[in-house]
């Protein structure tokens, strides 16, 4: 490898990229790796490109990786050049048309399996509805987290639907993540969905409007706004959520669902003072935030 090529550019990124905390698994460091690797024509996650050795790149593939990292520098977001975003360690494919999937919504990802776990104990073949799936990240795990189980997934926006599709495509669970495109609960609204899930889980838009106005342009100007406006006070799709899922839930169901920041004991106040809610404990970040929210129904239906 060249190291004095290496090493420019390292430094290039060290002095002039700006790091968002909400994409904690990029540095200087895994950016660059990432880019290394697309420019010798093999995509990859930040994640896993700096878990590989570099290889050496010839004179074309250098000036192309100067090319990649400019445009990184000039804002576009490194899982768009690369087209390629890790979640709970599975690469999956991401494009403009959808959310970035984040590190933090791992804590959602990871209780969703839990969950899962504990519903195959008792149940054989679980179903499963992701609702606001967009790159379909959520439904893939679990998809294959569960053999036997089966994904309904819905997205408002088409091309979100498209590229979930392709994510399960990639990861041959095709066969049992159906995706359709809805608002909410609308794209699965019939009668034999009614009352049948096991579990439904949502990554909803939680923003307010007018901060997604004020948003990072590497954010606001690259991401789909519909994937982060949850209307004037960030809130509305949340409730819209809480009020709908039980009709979906079977009698003992679960519902697990991100919040934003500071949104969290609003929620649970509400859905504590819901009858259709048994059980509902939150999920908190490493900081003791709750970035998240289960409950059950407790068979009250």
């Amino acid at each position: 490898m060249d190291h004095s090529f290496y090493s420019r550019l390292l430094a290039r990124l060290e002095r002039d990229l700006v790091l968002l905390p909400d994409k904690p698994e990029e540095s200087a460091e895994t950016t660059l790796a990432a880019l290394w690797w697309l420019a010798a024509g093999k995509p990859f996650s930040a994640g896993k490109a700096a878990q590989l050795p570099l290889e050496d790149l010839d004179g074309r593939q250098q000036e192309r990786l100067v090319r990649l990292v400019d445009q990184r520098l000039s804002g576009i977001p490194l899982a768009h050049i690369t087209g390629r975003q890790q979640f709970m360690g599975v690469e999956l494919l991401t494009t403009n048309q959808a959310l970035i999937p984040r590190k933090e919504t791992e804590i959602l990802g990871r209780a969703a399996l839990r969950l899962l776990g504990d519903i195959e104990r008792t149940i054989e073949r679980p179903r499963i509805m992701d609702i606001c799936t967009g790159a379909g990240n959520l439904a893939v795990i679990m998809a294959l987290h569960s053999p036997a189980g089966r994904i309904y997934a819905s997205d408002l926006s088409e091309d979100a639907v498209s590229l979930a599709e392709k994510n399960a495509a990639l990861h041959e669970v095709a066969d049992r993540v159906e995706v359709r495109a809805g608002d909410l609960f609308a794209a699965f609204d019939e009668q034999k969905f009614w009352g049948s899930m096991d579990l439904v889980t949502c990554n909803p838009p939680y923003i307010s409007s007018a901060r997604v106005e004020g948003m990072v342009e590497e954010i606001s100007g690259h991401e789909p706004t519909l994937a982060f406006d949850g209307g004037a006070f960030g809130i509305k799709i949340l409730h819209r959520l809480i009020k709908e899922a039980p009709s979906f839930m079977k009698n003992n169901g679960w519902l697990a669902f991100e919040v934003g920041l500071g949104q969290g004991e609003a929620m649970i106040k509400r859905m504590k003072k819901n009858n259709m809610y048994a059980e509902v404990t939150p999920l908190v970040d490493e900081g003791g935030e709750i970035r998240g929210i289960i409950a059950g129904n407790g068979g009250v239906k």
